[in-house]
């Protein structure tokens, strides 16, 4: 490793938090991307809504910004990005030995040579959307108790139209995926007074669980879980073992009054399977954040259904996500610099 370790931020970063990294070490050099050269970087893609983009400032134009960007990537050793990263990185950083994402999920990069090569640790950010997208799960899972849904669209009729609200004292919600994730949707829901069932990759044979949890069961006792739960939350990776873990046959062997909640990967649920399950009442509903295919359609059926709460990949969001993800990519700089093993490298294997 070289005195100068050269880190490259792809990402739009608030001057306090660049001083936040420079500040880890003497040995860093630190530099971010301009406007343009980030829209080179991102090949035209749209950024991230969780990200905040300043307005242009007379920025170099589009044939400067990309060679001065690869320039850039010619002597960088590290790089902060999200997932929407050049095919080509390898060839134009050869010095890279560390990537560091800005999300939790890798799917997108999985068959991405940067992923594959043994010279580039790839790191991603699982842990800091623990609290948004927890929040956001106990959130959809109230909106469908409290009946939210079909009263906004009772007051968009200006209808008065009194009903029944549920509770979520005394049900059942089954957790696939007890990452960061699951694991707080779990605490905050063993707060509401709900029965917590968890699906953990490394269990061997469902048990009692301690804490929050009531019991761990395998992957291969899904049915039975789903057959409990009056909530389900999918909060897997996408992988090969994952996609579409969810289809027919699970969804009818759910409670008919039970509802879904996706804040994971769209093609984790079979689509076309959810859509005849909502319509014909295999299950209740369904709160989705992700889709498989974004942005959603407009001709897709999930935009009418009423047992449907829709919003468009942003669980996630929240104003601190930098200041997590920052957090942790200065911690995980001050493991690289020591020589430590990196926090949250991905393992191909696994998918994640």
């Amino acid at each position: 490793m070289t005195d100068k370790v050269k880190v490259l931020l792809a990402l739009p970063v608030a001057a306090e938090q660049r001083e936040q990294i420079e500040g880890v070490s003497h040995r860093l050099e630190v530099t971010s991307l301009s406007r343009a050269q980030r829209l080179a970087w991102r090949e035209g893609r749209p950024l991230w809504a969780g990200y905040q983009e300043p307005p242009p400032s007379g920025d170099e134009t589009p044939q400067a910004a990309r060679a001065r960007l690869d320039t850039l990537l010619a002597d960088s050793e590290v790089i902060l990005s999200n997932p929407m990263v050049p095919g080509d990185i390898l060839k134009r950083a050869p010095k890279l030995r560390w990537l560091q994402l800005t999300s939790a999920g890798v799917d997108r990069l999985l068959e991405a040579p940067v992923v594959r090569t043994p010279a580039v640790d790839v790191t991603t950010a699982s842990g800091i959307h623990a609290v948004p997208i927890s929040e956001f799960v106990v959130g959809a899972m109230l909106a469908f108790a409290k009946g939210f849904p079909r009263a906004l669209r009772a007051q968009d009729e200006g209808r008065w139209n009194a009903y029944l609200p549920d509770e979520l004292e005394g049900k059942t919600v089954g957790i696939l995926g007890m990452g960061a994730i699951g694991s707080r949707v779990a605490a905050l829901a063993y707060a509401f007074g709900m029965e917590v069932l968890a699906i953990r990759r490394s269990v061997g044979s469902r048990h009692k669980g301690d804490g929050h949890v009531a019991e761990f069961m395998p992957p291969s006792e899904l049915p039975y879980l789903l057959g409990e739960s009056d909530y389900v939350v999918v909060a897997v990776p996408l992988t090969d073992e994952s996609r579409h873990m969810i289809g027919e046959a699970e969804l009818r062997s759910m409670k008919p009054t039970a509802v879904i909640v996706n804040i994971a990967r769209g093609a984790v649920i079979d689509e076309p399977a959810l859509i005849r399950a909502l319509k014909e009442g295999w299950v209740g509903g369904a709160a989705l954040d992700v889709f498989e295919q974004e942005p959603l359609p407009a001709q897709s059926d999930l935009w009418n259904l009423p047992n449907v709460l829709l919003t468009p990949h942003v669980s996630g969001g929240t104003p601190r996500y930098m200041e997590r993800a920052i957090d942790l990519f200065c911690d995980n700089l001050h493991h690289y610099l020591d020589g430590r093993p990196l926090r949250n490298v991905v393992d191909v294997e696994r998918g994640y």
